[in-house]
């Protein structure tokens, strides 16, 4: 099963870098994919949201699915499954970009946009900015397949964990916040 799998991702890679790369669009793609590292673009446009009353709350929501996100993978997962990068198990594959990190399962970069976006989703009063946020993510696990980083189930795992941390991060800020409107009520 986990061979079939193995041949099945290698397979979406090289058919990814194949058919859908592409000169002009390969900068555009490496320079989106490097906005992820250590999540600091997530990170700072969650830091923005602090700033604003209105947005205060799901700034918050997003800091705290994301430190949710980097323990699960990053601190967790990623050191106990091991998995090599596509480009050293791959023969004649080029990846894009390289990565300090030899563990490639799951995708810390999916794993913290979809915790960001599904937190901001979850929270902001905006629907253009909660969808914005979504296809931010979404946007950010496809870059890591077509530079090269990651296998699609990388990626998938990395969607599922940053969906779950959103969620977790969603209702803890919940109670939290609730928790601090009833202690300032009381006094």
């Amino acid at each position: 099963m986990l061979e079939m799998m193995q041949q099945l991702d290698e397979q979406a890679l090289r058919w990814i870098a194949q058919f859908v790369r592409q000169e002009w669009l390969n900068p555009l793609v490496v320079f989106y994919s490097s906005l992820g590292n250590a999540g600091l673009g997530f990170i700072g446009i969650a830091l923005l949201l602090l700033v604003f009353r209105k947005t205060r709350r799901a700034g918050a929501t997003a800091l705290t699915a994301m430190v949710l996100g980097m323990l699960v993978t990053n601190l967790t997962i990623k050191p106990l499954i091991t998995r090599p990068r596509p480009w050293v198990v791959m023969e004649d594959f080029v990846s894009l970009v390289t990565s300090s990190d030899p563990h490639s399962f799951p995708s810390g970069h999916t794993t913290a946009a979809f915790a960001f976006g599904v937190a901001l989703w979850l929270t902001l009063p905006q629907k253009w900015a909660r969808a914005t946020a979504l296809a931010a993510a979404a946007l950010m696990g496809l870059s890591r397949l077509y530079v090269g980083v990651h296998f699609p189930t990388d990626v998938l795992a990395g969607l599922v964990i940053g969906t779950i941390c959103g969620i977790l991060a969603a209702g803890i800020t919940r109670v939290v916040s609730d928790a601090l409107a009833r202690r300032q009520g009381g006094k």
